[in-house]
């Protein structure tokens, strides 16, 4: 397995040590998280879809954003999944690792320019509503979207050819789950320092770009909302906040930890750790998250099952 006079074309991920019952049990923990993560953002994409009380820009976001999780998790998860049904290690091909890698990162950035967006979106709900459908109409909201996407594809483009050109010899074995990054580089044998800084100011750049923005959206948020004379009115105007501030503290504590730090090349545990919560229980909770603070989409769920049970009465 190991290459040492040649870049490899061929990685190989160690996943999570451990017995074979250890690995089982992590296979069923994680197959079911997987499993609901898909079915929860399936379910709101659903009622986002065909619920005419959910046609807003808020539920619109929402509806993109639990794509975003499906794709986030699916990118990693049946790898993982796989590798610790498998009694060895897991084989990758080098276009498979370039593919997840990039798709990783895309959808990373996709996601932080949406929360950005939905940020925006409830500072104008909440402090400009009377021009809220005139400035977030249907039109603004599909071009937010459009950006999103193309600039998290193209923005990913360099940083991923910048780790693939180095030389992969000293090992082809990378000491995580899937193909991170950091640990990619720490099997190079060039000097990966100058392109690390500049990986370091990119993730700087999207990811306290995109917080800043979030951040002065409810500066604007809470001060208009402790303006608001009585209780059940504050009470109102923050619960329609709750859930995207929930998932902004996940989404962004997670990401800073792996992808904010100036060396690249960070100990394969605490990788391992902080990228279970951004592909897996992240994506679990977002549903949760959603329905559980928002009367909205509960009443959209109890609707919705209401219907499906009176179908199969008859």
């Amino acid at each position: 397995m190991l290459r040492n006079y040649s870049s490899a074309t061929e990685f190989y991920l160690l996943g999570f040590p451990g017995s074979q019952e250890l690995r089982h049990v992590l296979f069923a923990t994680f197959l079911l998280f997987y499993s609901v993560a898909l079915m929860g953002n399936s379910v709101i994409i659903t009622i986002v879809c065909v619920d005419k009380r959910l046609q807003s820009p808020m539920y619109f976001f929402l509806g993109h954003l639990s794509f975003l999780e499906i794709l986030v998790t699916t990118i990693t998860a049946p790898i993982m999944l796989w590798g610790l049904l498998l009694p060895g290690v897991l084989k990758i091909s080098l276009t498979a690792c370039i593919a997840q890698l990039f798709l990783n990162l895309a959808m990373g950035t996709i996601e932080f320019t949406l929360l950005a967006a939905m940020a925006v979106d409830r500072y104008v709900a909440v402090c400009n509503p009377l021009r809220y459908n005139i400035i977030m109409n249907s039109r603004t909201c599909t071009w937010i979207v459009i950006v999103s996407w193309v600039f998290g594809f193209l923005f990913q483009i360099w940083p991923v050819y910048a780790t693939f050109q180095f030389t992969f010899c000293k090992s082809n074995i990378v000491d995580n789950f899937y193909c991170d990054r950091g640990q990619l580089m720490k099997l190079s044998c060039d000097d990966t320092l100058f392109t690390e800084f500049i990986l370091f100011l990119m993730a700087i750049f999207v990811l306290f770009g995109s917080l800043i923005l979030t951040i002065i959206s409810y500066t604007y948020i809470i001060s208009t909302i402790l303006k608001i004379p009585s209780a059940s009115g504050r009470r109102k105007a923050f619960s329609t906040c709750a859930s995207h501030f929930t998932c902004v503290i996940l989404g962004y504590g997670s990401c800073l930890f792996l992808y904010v730090k100036p060396k690249q090349t960070q100990a394969s545990d605490y990788n391992k750790v902080v990228s279970l919560m951004v592909v897996v229980v992240t994506p679990f909770l977002n549903p949760f998250i959603f329905t559980l603070r928002n009367e909205k989409v509960i009443e959209a769920l109890q609707d919705g099952v209401k219907h499906c049970c009176h179908l199969f009465r008859k």
